[in-house]
């Protein structure tokens, strides 16, 4: 493991199981230090109880991202924005990594395990991880997202 590299959380449901474990592994031979909180099978289960413990590691700095499966993304993005201080993008390809990095300064990923293939899931991994926030003219409106009150 590379000291200098962030811990990544990882959390899905059943759907995306194959996907988490592709990217596990690849983090793990890149370097990084993984937290893997399940599922740890593809028998049907609940994402919310997987995806946001991953969220929660970010927002108590336990971890610096998180990585969440599911079948579209779409409720595991929705639930790790439910926590303070996590703002997830669901991403389908690689510039949509990029845009959520450099514009939104996401700290969690959320990937459709049905609408994306693992080796596009991987580019898309190594584009949100690699790409810095940009700041600037996007600086205050991350400041207004973090403002917003959260459901909890």
């Amino acid at each position: 493991m590379n000291s200098s590299l962030p811990t990544i959380a990882l959390g899905t449901d059943h759907a995306g199981y194959a996907h988490k474990q592709a990217v596990a592994q690849h983090l793990k031979d890149a370097g990084y230090a993984i937290t893997d909180f399940g599922t740890d099978t593809n028998t049907a289960c609940d994402y919310p109880d997987f995806v946001r413990p991953a969220a929660a590691a970010v927002a108590s700095g336990a971890a610096r991202f998180a990585i969440v499966f599911g079948g579209s993304g779409n409720g595991e993005a929705i639930v790790a924005n439910k926590v303070p201080g996590v703002r997830c993008g669901l991403c389908w390809n690689t510039w949509t990594a990029e845009m959520t990095r450099l514009h939104n300064d996401a700290n969690a990923l959320s990937i459709g395990a049905r609408t994306v293939d693992i080796p596009t899931t991987l580019e898309i991994v190594d584009v949100f991880l690699k790409t810095p926030f940009e700041g600037g003219r996007h600086l205050k409106r991350v400041e207004k997202i973090e403002a917003s009150p959260k459901n909890k």
